[in-house]
């Protein structure tokens, strides 16, 4: 075997996770350790063996416990593993131990999660947002990278020099992180002057659990040529594409990275150049794949992730997708119950993607106001305004001033009735 061959072979690894007793408890466990398999592979890795133990709470400076970890380091010479893979975010005394007892790498599903990233960043935006987030969950980690240098260098007169070292690392990771945040700030400028831009269009944004098929949603109704596949965050960078409206009317579509259960809150925090598209959104449009088993975990986990930054009280359309992948139709009969006025599609396929584009259409007149004015041209400054804060429908140059049809979304309304409220001529809804 070729050392290229070597390098290509995927490490064997050990998924473990430790539950709480109890059946309920059990079963989101092993849900949770199927995902983190699903995970594993993404990163490169094969599962050859799932590990649950029961425990009140993960045991303090081992994560599982003494007895279990025994049976583990025969295991791992047994199954000749190279890789341990929690499914818990690790304290470094944990990660430190259990390395130092195993004798291998262990990584925890944060890093896991973050080295799937690191493979998939293609645009320098994603790739500064993935290293942010990489030197934040390194930052508290450093002792322990240092610890296992100074084993294999040997201990007496190690200490002082590795102590050290790791201020001086401290202080460069503390400096490259304030250098990444600057360059995501200026991104963001950008990216703001461009939304301001297409401010006058209705927006739409597509989120929900990762490899829902968004992308292919997106590509479906908008011709994107976004890169859609069938695999964990195929999708980091937010893409913007136009569409029409039932009416004729033009709108933006945004697809944006998808959502996973213990999302590391330091990743979320590194993309919100890229998920401020979805909080810019005049509508949510929820993605579901209906023929995964877990689909009702995995809207919860989306409308907490929504929660966690602050854009769950936007406007929602929740969309079934992969219709055409599910076997027992009593499932979506079950879901058109619990989840009335949601849109059942086959983005792959093309099913029923009118009527989505319909509820938007009608989600989107909901959630504004249709007004008309007439500006005298000696107040051409409020015109200006008025451009700005709503989307233009018609517009007609008379001899006494400048009529206006707009359309006004719901959260502006009192606001843009205060500026303008004296040349109203008619209102409707």
């Amino acid at each position: 075997m070729t050392e290229t061959q070597e390098e290509s072979k995927p490490e064997r690894a050990i998924a473990i996770a430790v539950s709480r007793k109890g059946p309920a408890h059990r079963q989101l466990a092993m849900e949770h350790l199927d995902e983190l398999d699903f995970l594993a592979e993404a990163a490169g890795a094969d599962v050859v063996l799932k590990i649950l133990q029961e425990l009140e709470k993960p045991h303090t400076s081992l994560y599982i416990g003494k007895g279990k970890l025994e049976e583990l380091k025969e295991t791992v010479k047994e199954e000749k593993v190279t890789l341990i893979i929690v499914d818990d975010d690790l304290s470094p005394m944990q990660a430190r131990n259990l390395e130092e007892h195993l004798e291998i790498k262990v990584i925890d599903r944060s890093g896991l999660i973050l080295d799937i990233f690191a493979g998939r960043a293609r645009t320098q935006e994603a790739k500064v947002q993935v290293e942010l987030a990489q030197l934040q969950y390194i930052m508290p980690r450093l002792t322990r990278m240092w610890t296992h240098l100074s084993k294999q260098y040997g201990g007496v007169g190690t200490k002082g020099p590795g102590e050290t070292q790791i201020e001086t690392d401290r202080r460069i990771i503390k400096t490259r992180i304030q250098r990444l945040k600057e360059k995501l700030e200026d991104v963001e400028v950008h990216k703001e002057q461009q939304r301001k831009g297409r401010a006058n269009m209705p927006r739409f944004a597509l989120v929900g659990y990762t490899n829902t098929g968004k992308s292919t949603l997106m590509n479906a109704m908008t011709n994107a040529g976004v890169l859609a596949e069938n695999k964990l965050f195929a999708t980091l960078d937010t893409t913007v594409r136009s569409f029409d409206l039932p009416t004729g009317q033009k709108a933006l579509l945004s697809d944006t990275v998808g959502f996973i259960r213990k999302l590391p809150t330091h990743l979320v925090a590194s993309f919100r150049s890229t998920l401020a598209e979805a909080a810019e959104a005049d509508i949510i449009v929820h993605v579901v794949d209906i023929s995964h088993p877990q689909f009702r975990d995995q809207i919860d986990v989306v409308l907490q992730t929504l929660k966690d930054l602050k854009i769950d009280k936007k406007p929602q359309v929740l969309v079934f997708n992969k219709i055409d992948a599910l076997e027992d139709k009593d499932i979506m009969r079950e879901a058109e119950n619990d989840f009335p006025n949601s849109v059942f599609v086959s983005a792959a396929r093309n099913m029923n993607l009118r009527k989505l584009a319909d509820v938007l259409q009608e989600k989107y007149n909901q959630q504004s106001n249709v007004l008309k004015l007439i500006v005298p041209y000696t107040d051409m400054k409020l015109i200006a305004q008025i451009y700005e804060r709503s989307e233009i429908l018609k517009r007609e140059d008379l001899d006494d001033g400048v009529a206006l049809e707009v359309k006004v979304p719901q959260e502006d309304y009192s606001k843009f009735n205060e500026l303008s409220a004296r040349y109203i001529v008619k209102e409707k809804k």
